[in-house]
């Protein structure tokens, strides 16, 4: 549901303009702190999620989404999920927000990457808890694929790493808050 939503917000935007300008998807909900501060255009929070700059863009978060998503979805059930990815989104997109302020470094802001980092944070900790693998996913991979993400991040020009990171943290606080482990029969059980 939310690769389909991405991509036809995608297709609906580019049959309007260029998505790989920032002013046109400013226009149309890209996050810039200024906009959200001195305007009180909080709505870009969220509707930032949904925009991506190029197809490219699109299609690596989209694999990523589709690949890694399904796994959470199948431990912790359709709205934990969505609420997970929501939130991590959410999450990213104030950590940026706030450390734009704090650099005094503002650039308009796109992409569904802070909320698929919170759904891969999630996965961590559900590996954790379930002595380092569901699946076919361990902790090591979970853990070689995040350092490779943010060093991607980290090296490139124009990637939003603390979207990324703050996503990254909330997903796996809110796994933690969340997910509650079955057992071999089917019952699911939590710590008190």
């Amino acid at each position: 549901m939310l690769v389909v939503t991405n991509v036809i917000v995608f297709f609906l935007l580019t049959s309007q303009g260029m998505t790989e300008d920032g002013m046109f998807l400013l226009d149309h909900g890209a996050m810039y702190v200024p906009k959200i501060r001195e305007d009180g255009e909080y709505f870009r929070l969220f509707t930032c999620m949904f925009l991506h700059f190029g197809f490219e863009h699109l299609m690596n978060n989209m694999i990523t989404l589709a690949v890694i998503g399904w796994n959470l979805e199948l431990e912790i059930g359709k709205f934990r999920f969505l609420l997970i990815y929501i939130l991590s989104g959410l999450g990213g997109n104030l950590l940026s927000a706030f450390y734009d302020i704090w650099t005094a470094e503002y650039a308009v802001s796109a992409g569904a990457s802070g909320a698929i980092f919170g759904v891969i944070g999630a996965l961590l900790y559900i590996v954790m808890r379930n002595k380092g693998r569901i699946r076919d996913i361990s902790g090591k991979g979970i853990l070689f694929m995040i350092v490779i993400s943010l060093y991607y991040g980290i090296t490139s020009g124009g990637v939003d790493n603390m979207a990324h990171i703050g996503g990254l943290v909330t997903g796996f606080v809110l796994s933690v808050l969340l997910y509650r482990k079955a057992d071999r029969k089917g019952r699911t059980y939590s710590r008190r």
